[in-house]
């Protein structure tokens, strides 16, 4: 933005010239109203948007009398390039979108396709526990990131290495399944893409008793807090209507009293035979929806033990029977992340030619899609998260669309913040808990 400026005779008034955006209007209304006016910027590169998000601040003093939210700083075209790749390979685009909650995404994305294919009752159980034991891992870590770096913007550092403390014992275990911290690309169009390693139940035997005490630990730090409460109630206010109103899921709606969740409204991979309760509170500000996100933690490892639980009565395939359909590899987890068992490489390349050109031919080509379009949604950290897949019968999405629900919760940024203080948009925005990498997929 250019814009100069200056006192010519009294004909010619004040001047100001002005380009990119709308700034030109912004600064004849400064002009007309108040010389005490500012408009500021707040990012996009800041510690406290969450990524590369831009608000435009107009300030009378320290309140702000509008807010903008500007995005489309970190747009990666992925939904673009997932048209250019088979369907599996689309996972390891769509799991790196919100980077905070890479199995939601993967889950979404395989029920769809797996909706088109017409297989989702052939999907084993072992694979749907292990699906549902990993979305809930990734909902405590994602809500760990919102609480820590929530804390760290208001100051309270401890809050933030705590949290992260706790992240890493979850950590331990998607990292030894997997292969991977983030981005894991596990979770596969029929299922999984390998069993769990030898001795995860051992992994947590050890992390769940330090993780439940580390979070009673961020409990005490929180939740009773008087600078925090002070900071955190009546801030960033959203009532039930205009959640309504805007579409908003998640933590930000049910923190408005309405309890709805996925997982018990419309729900998948089983659901509806956890026994789990959905979290709800009733003051609609950003206080209510640091408790909805403890108490939704509890839940989750709730959810984590019947996993466990049922995990060891249940063996079996993680991948349906067809082998037209099911990953041909035989995965293992290495020093260096996730690839082919050496045993598998041995059998395709020296005893089984047939099966060397069926793996060449599934992972080269993709398997067919029948010609259609589903929507699966789940419940994400932040709310409904959904993948719109379109196929024309080829080997390739036709189209893939995903609903996040940070992109449509951050509609409520300028109605939380308009009228409170500077700081307190730091707040709102914390608790609505948006990550840039989804909002500009």
């Amino acid at each position: 933005m250019h814009a100069t400026g200056g006192m010519g005779d009294s004909e010619e008034g004040y001047v100001v010239n002005a380009s990119g955006g709308d700034w030109d209007e912004l600064s004849q209304e400064a002009i007309a109203h108040s010389d005490e006016r500012i408009v500021v910027n707040m990012g996009p590169q800041h510690p406290s948007t969450h990524g590369v998000l831009r608000l435009i601040l107009e300030l009378d003093g320290e309140s702000v009398t509008e807010c903008r939210v500007g995005i489309g700083y970190l747009h990666t075209g992925i939904e673009k390039n997932m048209e250019f790749r088979t369907w599996t390979q689309g996972v390891t685009f769509c799991t790196r979108m919100d980077y905070l909650t890479p199995m939601f995404q993967e889950t979404t994305y395989c029920l769809g396709i797996e909706r088109l294919l017409g297989i989702e009752d052939q999907i084993p159980e072992r694979a749907n526990i292990i699906r549902v034991l990993m979305m809930e891992i990734t909902r405590m870590s994602s809500h760990l990131i919102c609480l820590g770096t929530g804390g760290m913007e208001l100051g309270a550092t401890t809050v933030m290495t705590c949290g992260f403390r706790e992240r890493e014992r979850l950590f331990r275990f998607v990292e030894a399944t997997t292969g991977l911290r983030m981005n894991n690309a596990y979770i596969r169009p029929g299922g999984v893409a390998n069993d769990l390693p030898v001795g995860w139940k051992d992994i947590f035997d050890t992390e769940l008793p330090l993780f439940r005490q580390g979070i009673r630990e961020l409990e005490a730090l929180i939740l009773e807090n008087p600078i925090l409460k002070g900071r955190t109630e009546g801030v960033g206010y959203l009532d039930l209507a205009g959640c309504m109103a805007l579409g908003i899921t998640g933590p930000v709606l049910r923190s408005a009293g309405l309890p709805y969740d996925l997982r018990k409204t419309n729900p998948y991979c089983g659901y509806e035979t956890y026994d789990f309760d959905v979290c709800t509170w009733d003051t609609a500000d950003s206080y209510g929806r640091i408790r909805v996100r403890f108490d939704e933690i509890w839940q989750s490892l709730r959810i984590v033990e019947q996993c466990i639980e049922r995990l060891e009565k249940t063996p079996g395939p993680v991948m349906v029977e067809d082998k037209k359909i099911a990953w041909p590899a035989q995965l293992s987890i290495g020093s260096d992340g996730q690839g082919n068992s050496l045993e598998h490489i041995r059998e395709i390349m020296g005893t089984s030619m047939e099966a060397l050109i069926h793996h060449f031919k599934l992972v080269t080509e993709g398997f067919r899609v029948p010609a259609g379009q589903a929507y699966v949604p789940v419940e994400s950290a932040k709310g409904e998260l959904g993948a719109h897949v379109v196929s024309d019968g080829g080997t390739r999405p036709y189209r893939a669309h995903f609903r996040d629900p940070a992109f449509n919760n951050l509609q409520a940024t300028a109605l939380m913040v308009e009228g409170g203080n500077v700081a307190d948009t730091v707040v709102a925005v914390a608790s609505i808990d948006p990550v840039l990498g989804g909002v500009d997929r």
